[in-house]
C-alpha cells in the first residue's frame, strides 16, 4: 500500500486524474476526512471537499507508473 496527498483543483484536473488512475489494475482510494472513495469514479471525487489536499491510498507495493502519471497532482 502506498499513500500520498494529492490536490484536484478544477473539473479538468479531476478529469485528467481519473483518466490516469483508471488505467490502473488495482484499487485506489480517495480519502478526504471520515470519506473513501473510489478514485476511479468521478461523482466519488466530487461527493468530497476539494479544497484541501485528500489522502490518495493506492493498494499495490509498484506504484512507481500511477505516481509518474499523476506527479502534478501529489502535493510534496
Amino acid at each position: 500500500m502506498t499513500k500520498a496527498k494529492v490536490l484536484l483543483q478544477s473539473i479538468s484536473d479531476v478529469k485528467e486524474f481519473v483518466s490516469a488512475v483508471s488505467s490502473c489494475d488495482f484499487d485506489v482510494d480517495l480519502i478526504s476526512g471520515r470519506y473513501a472513495v473510489d478514485a476511479k469514479s468521478i461523482m466519488g471525487i466530487f461527493s468530497l471537499d476539494l479544497t484541501n489536499a485528500i489522502e490518495l491510498v493506492a493498494h499495490t507495493d509498484d506504484s512507481q507508473a500511477l505516481f509518474a502519471q499523476i506527479s502534478k497532482f501529489v502535493v510534496k
